[in-house]
């Protein structure tokens, strides 16, 4: 397959935004006096939506066509949901070394940390400082899929950073609010959670560099069925059981149901 520079430069241009979100869920929690938890439990919901959708609608879909088409149909058949279970234990096995106090995904509010005495400011430096580590460590896959999906269809690639781009908003959020009340400094905590965001570019780039004379449809099959299991079990493990808590039960299925049909109607319209 032929790669375009001009197909590079919008694949990384994604990853980009999608990393750098991070900044604007810091930016919300630091010039807000109270975090919005129901804009988080909607916000949460809608990039599950978004990404349950967009797995088994269209990047599984695409897998299974890349793969039968290369390895026949009951090769590629099985070859699709190796590759997707693959993907939920890879992320499964992170999730799990990470410990759950400074998971990315474990929100830490604003009320949560202010009024602190000065004993725990160390404490709340050591959480910020491992939730943007544990974010980085997320973020490095979601980077390297979110660029080789819009390699092989730009649009796929728009629906995964978009995608994630919203569930690195409340991300943002849990590496700032700690660093902030621990030290005092919107600025520090801002380009902490804006830095750990950089590791979506930086997962797109080692990617490209390692896999790039190994892109033919077999590789970008298994790519595709890799990602879909990765978002399947970042919106199941992570994204609902936040948004369930952040806020009343609804809302949470709402955001899920309007950011599925989001994604149906992008697709639809694009097609």
């Amino acid at each position: 397959m032929n790669i375009e520079l001009t197909d590079i430069i919008f694949a990384f241009a994604l990853t980009l935004f999608a990393g750098l979100s991070t900044g604007i869920g810091s930016a919300l929690a630091l010039l807000t006096k109270r975090t919005s938890t129901r804009f988080l439990s909607v916000a949460l919901g809608f990039s599950a939506g978004v990404m349950l959708y967009v797995s088994f609608t269209d990047i599984l879909v695409k897998a299974n066509e890349s793969l039968t088409a290369s390895l026949g149909a009951k090769a590629g058949a099985w070859a699709t949901a190796g590759g997707f279970f693959l993907g939920i234990l890879f992320i499964a096995i992170i999730d799990k070394v990470i410990p759950e106090t400074e998971n990315p995904h474990e929100v830490h509010t604003v009320e949560e940390m202010d009024g602190k005495s000065e004993e725990h400011k160390s404490k709340l430096m050591r959480m910020g400082l491992f939730t943007a580590l544990a974010l980085a460590i997320h973020n490095f896959p979601e980077g390297m899929a979110t660029f080789v999906a819009a390699l092989r269809d730009p649009m796929t690639g728009i629906s995964i950073a978009i995608a994630i781009a919203i569930h690195n908003i409340p991300e943002g959020i849990a590496v700032s609010v700690p660093v902030f009340y621990a030290t005092g400094s919107k600025k520090k905590a801002f380009r902490l959670s804006l830095l750990s965001g950089f590791a979506e570019p930086l997962g797109a780039l080692v990617g490209f560099l390692i896999l790039y004379r190994f892109l033919n449809d077999t590789m970008f099959g298994l790519i595709f069925a890799f990602v879909a299991g990765i978002m399947v079990y970042i919106s199941l493990d992570e994204l609902l059981p936040a948004a369930k808590e952040y806020g009343e039960h609804h809302l949470s299925i709402y955001g899920l149901v309007a950011g599925m049909a989001v994604m149906a109607l992008s697709i639809l319209l694009l097609m």
